[in-house]
């Protein structure tokens, strides 16, 4: 009888094993299959019409952004935010682990709680799993409503592998943040070490963060129900400056091949330049033949990812696989060196700087629910490739001839790694 039972015990989690073995190589939607044409240049209005009626919501006016990087940036500002809120604070983010950062985050929000601001966080189900519980029972004593996004049940097991790896803060229905942070001690500092990561983090106001707000909104309705519209959410926002703004967004459920054919669609549109900071650069066939398109035509292409200093090998080993077509078209290829690099940003022709939580790889593209910030403004995209640029200079770019003389054990490895890539 022990036998018996011990043998369906294992038949059991042999099942179980391979039925998340197949979800987790499900793609979400239908793929993209077909190129996108050309049929006008980034500055053409036509484009911005596209994006605004076909992907996203329309084109907002009368914006303020700042760029943040790196930790001792990025904190204070949003701590100072969150502890001036009046009226309400939402909050959904990937990584929420503990150290001193998780703790300020936790103290921030549970004061505003005590003061009667309506405080909501949705934490990612994964992404949080290293969060100090203390900091959980500290918020939610306060009357902070957490929620964890898609955590599992043996009934629907398939939607572990959709993941909210959006990064958004709005506070007050006014000021918003986005971009690559996570609460966790890698992100503090200032990228000074192998221990402290670089990555970029955007404050925004105006118009537009009413359509951060709404993305968050969309999440906050699937885990809890509960549908937040009062004024205390979306108040009426005056024009704070001249910028223009979209906020864009994907998920399985609903648009996963938005975020990819935003890319695409900008790619084909790209008349000059191209710069691309990718925390994990795993393109896809249709995007690498997009850039090389674009290159044929004329199109700089530059691309910074992470060096030797990276969370994952295995997205190192599969990103490097994919670029001899890249290399071959003219890209330049370069890795970052001092630390971990983090940052997803995207700039084109000098006006478009799309920013935010999205990764070039499948996973972001159709796994994961994502959020990115599409601005159209020429002073911003200027200083997006200053810094651009100032990273450049820490980083090693990696000829053709390089890529091509790479040893046969790292060949071997990035090929095993390769055939991975649709998880990465």
């Amino acid at each position: 009888m022990r036998r018996h039972l011990k043998a369906i015990a294992w038949t059991f989690v042999l099942t179980l094993s391979a039925t998340l073995l197949v979800l987790n190589f499900r793609s979400g939607e239908k793929k993209l299959d077909e190129q996108v044409r050309r049929e006008y240049a980034l500055r053409d209005p036509q484009y911005q019409h596209v994006l605004g009626v076909m992907l996203g919501p329309p084109i907002t006016h009368g914006n303020r952004f700042e760029a943040l990087y790196n930790g001792d940036q990025i904190f204070p500002p949003m701590l100072a935010a969150i502890r001036g809120a009046r009226q309400s604070i939402t909050f959904e983010t990937y990584i929420y682990w503990s150290g001193d950062i998780g703790k300020a985050f936790a103290d921030a929000l549970a004061e505003r709680a005590r003061a009667g601001v309506k405080v909501h966080v949705l934490l990612d189900w994964l992404g949080s799993a290293k969060v100090d519980e203390a900091f959980l029972r500290e918020m939610e004593d306060a009357g902070v409503e957490i929620r964890k996004f898609h955590k599992p049940d043996w009934y629907d097991i398939a939607r572990m592998n959709n993941r909210t790896h959006r990064k958004l803060l709005v506070v007050d229905g006014r000021i918003g943040f986005t971009g690559g942070v996570g609460i966790a001690p890698n992100w503090t500092g200032s990228a000074q070490d192998a221990e402290h990561w670089r990555d970029s983090h955007f404050k925004v106001e105006g118009p537009v963060v009413a359509q951060m707000q709404a993305v968050f909104m969309d999440n906050w309705i699937k885990v809890s129900g509960d549908v937040l519209h009062g004024r205390r959410y979306f108040p009426p926002i005056e024009p704070v400056g001249e910028g223009r703004a979209q906020m864009f967004s994907s998920s399985p459920s609903g648009g996963s091949e938005s975020m990819h054919l935003m890319y695409l669609l900008s790619i084909a549109a790209a008349t000059r330049t191209i710069d691309l900071s990718s925390a994990y650069f795993v393109p896809d066939d249709l995007t690498v033949d997009a850039l090389v398109a674009a290159m044929r035509r004329g199109v700089r292409v530059r691309i910074i990812t992470p060096g030797p200093i990276i969370d994952s090998q295995t997205v190192r080993g599969a990103s490097r696989a994919s670029w001899g077509p890249l290399l071959e078209a003219g890209a330049q290829m370069s890795e970052y060196q001092p630390t971990m690099f983090h940052c997803k940003v995207f700039t084109v022709d000098g006006l478009l700087v799309s920013v935010g939580s999205t990764n070039f790889d499948n996973r972001s593209f159709r796994l994961n629910d994502e959020a990115n910030l599409n601005i159209y403004d020429e002073d911003f995209a200027a200083a997006q490739t200053a810094q651009f640029e100032a990273d450049l200079k820490q980083s090693r770019q990696l000829t053709l001839a390089a890529w091509r003389d790479r040893p046969l054990t790292e060949k071997a490895m990035e090929h095993v790694a390769a055939w991975l890539s649709k998880q990465l």
